[in-house]
């Protein structure tokens, strides 16, 4: 039985990618191919039941779409969530979904599903993604980092995904860029988040990030290509991918500006040519990676298989 939901070319995972301003589920199959998708918007006025049980009606659209529409059979289910997590989502407390705190989300999407549940990190997941289709294909050392409503990031070193000692490597945006700068939701000070997240942007200029200035990307651009250059000299990183909304949303402003605050502090014979550009998934990365979550997760329960990058099984 479980050969035969190794090799089935029909079977598809359920992706979920968790932001803070939006839900988004899909229906992904094993040649990371995004067959179908819903995408609602977080409604933070809820308690937490309530807001998953918006979740959960998607998911069983999602589920009986691939089904009855795409004729195929949903095998697995994996989450991309903001964080901080704990393993496999068991529980999970995103900084900008603060009905969530300790909300028991594996348990609830197994219910919910009926199928296996894996996760981890939205931004991990994000480099899953972007290692196996993407922009960082063939690389065995890069971060890809989500600039959005919050801001974090997955590691890939030596091609592992790093997960640290509680799933949680990665959170970028908790690194210091200005030490006297603003109070950050994670309690800190100057945090990356505090300073060049989409709830930053709007809190600091008063404006939607989706109408930022000049100066605002050229700035917002400048503290991530900062926060990416430290990584990569502690890590020896070749590559930084960048997608969310606001990244992608200011463009060839916020890149070049990154990429020129790259150059100003990679100044180590090792990371002097590292780059920071655009992930190639766009907008499908968060479901694409959310599946690989769940590929991942599936191969390694049915045969102990540790894929972290090359996903195909």
């Amino acid at each position: 039985q479980c050969a035969d939901i190794m090799n089935s070319a029909m079977d598809v995972a359920i992706g979920i990618d968790i932001g803070g301003t939006k839900f988004s589920v899909g229906v992904v199959n094993r040649l990371g191919q995004l067959l179908d998708r819903e995408t609602i918007a977080v409604n933070h006025s809820l308690s937490a039941e309530d807001l998953f049980a918006d979740l959960g009606h998607v998911v069983r659209r999602q589920i009986s779409r691939a089904s009855d529409h795409h004729k195929c059979t949903p095998v697995v289910v994996g989450v991309g969530s903001a964080g901080p997590i704990t393993h496999n989502v068991a529980s999970v407390s995103p900084l900008n979904i603060r009905a969530w705190v300790d909300f028991q989300l594996q348990h609830k999407l197994i219910e919910v599903s009926g199928l296996p549940v894996f996760g981890d990190g939205d931004a991990k997941a994000l480099a899953l993604a972007e290692g196996w289709l993407g922009a960082a294909k063939g690389c065995n050392n890069f971060m890809a980092m989500v600039v959005s409503t919050g801001v974090g990031a997955g590691i890939v070193l030596n091609g592992e995904l790093l997960s640290g000692a509680t799933g949680n490597a990665g959170h970028v945006g908790h690194v210091v860029v200005e030490p006297n700068g603003r109070r950050c939701s994670c309690g800190g000070q100057g945090c990356l988040e505090a300073e060049a997240s989409g709830l930053a942007i709007e809190a600091i200029t008063g404006r939607s990030p989706t109408e930022p200035t000049y100066e605002i990307m050229q700035r917002t651009g400048r503290l991530v290509g900062q926060a990416a250059a430290s990584i990569c000299n502690f890590l020896d990183l070749e590559l930084v991918v960048v997608g969310g909304g606001v990244a992608l949303g200011f463009g060839a402003t916020f890149f070049a500006s990154a990429q020129e605050k790259m150059d100003e502090l990679c100044r180590l014979d090792f990371s002097r040519k590292a780059r920071i550009i655009p992930v190639a998934l766009g907008s499908e990365g968060g479901l694409i990676g959310a599946a690989a979550v769940g590929w991942r997760g599936l191969n390694r329960q049915i045969d102990g298989r540790d894929a972290p990058v090359d996903l195909v099984p």
